[in-house]
């Protein structure tokens, strides 16, 4: 079994090493919700990296986690799709941009379409 070489940071998983006693990471897990009309979404196609599945990405999103899955889980609900997410990212499997972009600025949402 060979072991993975690491060519940046990102590859520890979001560790943080340090030999210092006194280091005190500070992790902005808490931060506050924009209200949906300050939000300013984008939605876009991609089958990057997905073995040619196309999938809808809505991105740009600011506020918590939490926040983040509630969002993503209506969204999924509506369409009767799956999906997920994934690096402060909504995924939503299949080409549902249209629908989704309906569904959110009747939530309030600012959104944009990006790419073809």
């Amino acid at each position: 079994m060979s072991k993975k070489k690491l060519n940046s940071l990102d590859d520890l998983g979001g560790f943080v090493f340090s030999t210092n006693d006194s280091f005190e990471f500070d992790k902005e897990e808490n931060q506050e919700t924009l209200v949906p009309n300050q939000q300013h979404l984008e939605a876009l196609f991609s089958n990057k990296g997905r073995g040619g599945k196309t999938v809808t990405v809505i991105s740009g999103f600011i506020g918590s986690h939490e926040d983040l899955k509630l969002l993503g889980k209506m969204l999924k609900t509506k369409c009767g799709v799956g999906g997920g997410v994934k690096d402060n990212e909504i995924i939503i499997q299949g080409k549902y941009r249209d629908k989704i972009m309906e569904i959110l600025k009747k939530e309030g949402y600012n959104i944009k379409r990006v790419g073809g």
